[in-house]
Parts: structure tokens; C-alpha cells; sequence
């Protein structure tokens, strides 16, 4: 037998004796045994509804029994009415007061156009209306019109307007 041999059978058989003694220290444990139910007994929703229930009536009867808040001395979000200086004689601020509020201009509306569509119930007609803005309104009947004006009829070549400020009626005719 050489040296190498030799070597080589004891390394192998050192190897073996490592591996069984690394298995002699494995332990096997046992199968976990099946669990148990371990639900606990509650008292029931009956007692805790009855809990709650006479937590609450206790509340309102502190609340009942607490002092009621002071009313504020002074409202920083109120002002004070204050007398109004008075004049000696006619000047420029008394002439305004009792002068009347300038008259509204009305502005300058153009109808340009009325399209009709045959419906079941009659005709229905939109008017074509242009403002000096450039601007292009389609109306039917109950439109409102820059919140001043509430379409009231569209004819075959006119258009009445309501105005919502003053109350009084516009015609514009087609040209």
C-alpha cells in the first residue's frame, strides 16, 4: 500500500466518523400535536349593548348638569352702527344721497338670425345674437342671456327680451 493510498483511506475515514457524529447530535421531535379549540366565552352583545346604553344616559345627565357657555362680551366680526354725521345744509354728498341710482345702460344686442326645426309639437326656434364683444349667443325660449336678460319669445324675425333688473320687455328685429 502507498503513502497516498494510505492518506487517502484515512481522510475518507475520518469524513465518515465527522458525518455520523453530526448525525448523533440531530434530534427528531415529535409531531405537533392537533390544537385544541380554545375559544373563549364571551358575556354576549346583550350586556355590552346594556354597557353602552348606560354610558350614554350617564353622559347626558353631566352634560345636563354642565354650565352653559357666557355670551361674548364683543363680536369682533360685528360692527357697531354708528350715528350719521349731520349736514349742514345742501352739499355734493347730500345731493347724492337723495338723488336716484343712474339708469342701467342696456347693451348693444344685434339679432342676426332665427333657425327653425319642424318638431312634433310645432316649430322651434333658436335666435342668432351678437354683442359688440364679438361674441355669439344661440337662444331658445327660457335662455338666460349674461345674466340680465331671460329669453321670453323667438319669432319667425324678432326676439323679446326680458330684462331681469329692471323688468321691462326688448324687442330686437331681424335686419
Amino acid at each position: 500500500m502507498t503513502a497516498t493510498r494510505a492518506a487517502a483511506y484515512l481522510g475518507a475515514s475520518f469524513l465518515c466518523a465527522a458525518w455520523f457524529a453530526s448525525a448523533a447530535g440531530v434530534v427528531t421531535r415529535p409531531a405537533p400535536e392537533p390544537e385544541q379549540d380554545r375559544s373563549v366565552k364571551t358575556s354576549g352583545t346583550e350586556t355590552l349593548a346594556a354597557d353602552v346604553q348606560a354610558q350614554a344616559l350617564r353622559l347626558r345627565e353631566h352634560m345636563a348638569s354642565a354650565p352653559k357657555p357666557r355670551e361674548p362680551l364683543r363680536n369682533p366680526f360685528a360692527f357697531a352702527l354708528r350715528e350719521e354725521p349731520k349736514s349742514r345744509g345742501v352739499g355734493p354728498v347730500a345731493a347724492l344721497r337723495g338723488a336716484p341710482p343712474p339708469p342701467v345702460p342696456e347693451p348693444p344686442l344685434s339679432l342676426i338670425g332665427v333657425a327653425e326645426q319642424q318638431t312634433p309639437t310645432g316649430p322651434a326656434r333658436t335666435a342668432i345674437v351678437t354683442a359688440d364683444s364679438d361674441e355669439i349667443y344661440m337662444l331658445k325660449e327660457g335662455d338666460v342671456l349674461g345674466a340680465r336678460y331671460r329669453v321670453k319669445a323667438v319669432g319667425p324675425d324678432s326676439l323679446e327680451l326680458t330684462d331681469l333688473v329692471t323688468g321691462a320687455v326688448r324687442h330686437l328685429v331681424l335686419r
